[in-house]
């Protein structure tokens, strides 16, 4: 009877066995590190008289301060309207491109399929460092062969460095990379659509065009939502675009992101309590926008099929 048990218990300990290396990486590199930057940032450095000496410099209870001169700090606010103006080219482009070049490899006489996807998606195994280094000298006037070929033809020379062209420049580099893996989401989802749904819908009279507008595309709404989610997570993220061009312009500033901002507050002034207390605020801001856009897609969805 003993035995009985103790082996019953075992079968059902066994699952929680397999979690604890989960749980230990979990707690380890995603909880603590939150933890601690949450303590850091409801503290701050007290300088007692010149700072010199032991003791002149001791960490103190900040309480909310860090994040009221977060909320007041123009140069983040700025860097988060820069981010929206950011977002509001890549998503979308991003986005059409990927739902556009999966329609296309859908369809039934499509050649060189296999080659197709491989070359879409390519430029997401670069990585973002080496795709950002790469684009930015090609925009570079100095060593750029596109700018070459104008010259030649004796047509005008955009700086896209400079100015308004700067996000262009920046949201051409994320769309080129990112276009690839929501074009295979999108197109995954297509190819779990029932073959018989597309024959009933020719039978019907269908051309291409509609069974892309009114089968396709809406059976595919849930990768659509699923990447446009992605996509925001990612656009509110961005760093090594901007900083990897930073060198090479001096349009882009040291805070011209929020992240960028976070970055040299903690590493380049060494303020990494008002750093910890800005990295709070961003992902709550990006939790907040997630949870509402999710609530509001899963919202529709339930009404779609309650009609």
């Amino acid at each position: 009877m003993t035995s009985t048990r103790q082996r019953s218990y075992g079968v059902k300990a066994a699952p929680y066995g397999f979690l604890i290396p989960a749980a230990v990486l979990f707690s380890l590199f995603f909880a603590l590190p939150i933890g601690y930057a949450l303590w850091l940032s409801l503290h701050k450095v007290h300088v007692s008289g010149l700072g010199l000496g032991s003791g002149a410099r001791k960490e103190v209870w900040a309480g909310l301060e860090n994040y009221t001169d977060a909320l007041k700090d123009s140069e983040l606010l700025h860097g988060a309207l820069r981010v929206l103006g950011y977002g509001a080219v890549v998503v979308p482009v991003m986005l059409g491109l990927a739902l556009l070049f999966a329609l296309m490899l859908d369809t039934e006489k499509v050649r060189l399929a296999p080659f197709s996807r491989l070359a879409i998606f390519l430029p997401y195994a670069v990585p973002g460092v080496v795709a950002a280094t790469l684009w930015g000298f090609l925009y570079l006037p100095s060593v750029s062969p596109f700018y070459f070929v104008l010259d030649k033809l004796g047509l005008p020379q955009p700086n896209l460095l400079d100015g308004g062209p700067l996000y262009l420049a920046l949201s051409n580099i994320a769309v080129w990379g990112g276009t690839g893996f929501n074009m295979i989401v999108i197109y995954t989802s297509l190819q779990a659509i029932p073959v018989e749904v597309y024959e009933a819908a020719k039978l019907d009279g269908a051309t291409p065009l509609q069974i892309a507008l009114k089968i396709k595309i809406p059976m595919v709404a849930p990768s659509l939502v699923l990447t446009f989610f992605f996509s925001i997570i990612a656009t509110l993220q961005v760093f090594s675009e901007p900083t990897i061009l930073k060198p090479l312009t001096n349009s882009v500033s040291t805070t011209w992101s929020p992240l960028m901002k976070v970055y040299r507050d903690a590493f380049g002034t060494g303020d990494i309590y008002a750093a910890a207390a800005e990295a709070v605020l961003i992902a709550l801001v990006t939790l907040v926008l997630s949870f509402g856009f999710l609530r509001a897609a899963n919202s529709r969805t339930k009404q779609e099929e309650a009609r």
